[in-house]
Order: C-alpha cells, then sequence, then structure tokens
C-alpha cells in the first residue's frame, strides 16, 4: 500500500513538473513572435477616388472603406512593407457619402463588369518615387503607373486611371445611362469621363 502510494505521489509530481514546463514553453512561444515595424495589416489605410461627370468634368468624390493585404505587407522600413504588396478590394465597401450614387456605382458600373466583386492588384515601387500598381478589373490585368512619397511613417500615393485601359467603356456607358440627366451639363449633353484619379494614403503605427 506505502509503495502504490509512493508511486502516485512521484506521477503526480513529475505530472505537474512536466505541466508547468510546459506553459513556460507556451509562454515563451508568445513571447517570441514578433510584428514587423511597419505591417501594413495594423496601419491607417485610405484609398480614395475622384470622377468626373457631364462635359464641365465636375469631379465626384468617393473611397473604399475596407482593403485587405492577401501577400507580404510587412517590412523593416516604410518602402519595404509597401513593395510587393498584394491586395484586395472589395466593391461593397465603395462609399461616397451618397447612398442612391453608391447603388448605382455598384449595379450599374461595377455591376456589369466581368467578375468583379473585388479589385486585386499588386505594388511594384521602381524608384523613390515612382512605381507600378499591376490592377485586375472586369477580368483584365492592366498596369496602372503611379507616383509616391515617404515622409516618416507616412505613405501616399497618387495615379491617373484610364478605364478604357481595362475595357470598361461598357460599365461607363451603362453608369451614364442609369444617370443620363445627373450627368448633364449646360450643354444639354450627358457624360461620364473614363478618367479616374486615385489617391491612397498609409499611415503606420
Amino acid at each position: 500500500m506505502r509503495k502504490f502510494l509512493f508511486v502516485a505521489i512521484l506521477l503526480s509530481i513529475t505530472f505537474q513538473f512536466t505541466s508547468c514546463k510546459s506553459e513556460e514553453k507556451k509562454k515563451t512561444e508568445k513571447k517570441e513572435v514578433k510584428t514587423a515595424p511597419f505591417s501594413l495589416e495594423t496601419a491607417n489605410n485610405s484609398i480614395d477616388f475622384v470622377a468626373y461627370k457631364t462635359t464641365d468634368k465636375i469631379p465626384v468624390k468617393g473611397k473604399f472603406k475596407k482593403i485587405n493585404i492577401t501577400k507580404n505587407g510587412n517590412g523593416t522600413t516604410a518602402k519595404e512593407a509597401i513593395n510587393n504588396t498584394e491586395f484586395a478590394i472589395p466593391v461593397s465597401s465603395l462609399f461616397t457619402a451618397d447612398v442612391s450614387r453608391d447603388f448605382k456605382l455598384k449595379k450599374f458600373f461595377f455591376g456589369v463588369m466581368d467578375n468583379t466583386s473585388l479589385l486585386s492588384g499588386k505594388l511594384m515601387l521602381q524608384t523613390d518615387s515612382t512605381g507600378v500598381a499591376t490592377i485586375t478589373m472586369n477580368a483584365v490585368t492592366a498596369d496602372l503607373p503611379f507616383s509616391y512619397s515617404i515622409k516618416d511613417k507616412e505613405f501616399t500615393l497618387s495615379a491617373t486611371m484610364n478605364l478604357d485601359n481595362w475595357n470598361a467603356q461598357n460599365a461607363v456607358d451603362s453608369l451614364n445611362l442609369a444617370c443620363r440627366d445627373l450627368h448633364k451639363a449646360a450643354d444639354g449633353i450627358s457624360k461620364t469621363w473614363s478618367e479616374v484619379a486615385i489617391n491612397i494614403m498609409t499611415v503606420f503605427k
């Protein structure tokens, strides 16, 4: 009986010791997990655009409220974190502060495109001020040249997108038809431009 109790106590002590070591190991492993100094996942990202209507070229501002980083996006510098980052932007996150306009853009513009619930792409920095984004939209992948600057923890990008490069003229025409009267100037001509200005800002934490 005493021998049995001795073995039981020994097993209990051994289990507790092993358990403690396991817990200590887990805590150590957690402490060793480090995030990159610059990460797009934790940064504040804003994607704004300016489209144009009427022959007077009146600007219509909007934004995408969500961006998903699908590959890379981390680095020891801002430039390293941005370069070769792959992303996906849900069209559903489009916002122009006008519910009716948001609906028309989603249905009559992006909605008539081929397989465009997401805008996906990759950012590639070529020099200290220029780069190229490969954008997939309307089942077409094309290059979008951009200029950029980095100051401390702030990255800004600007580009002008010609929608014709993504075979989107049908989508432009569809939107113009849906907004026919709203896109008329004093000359009576209804026009929706194929030119869209893109502005992106990232502020790393």
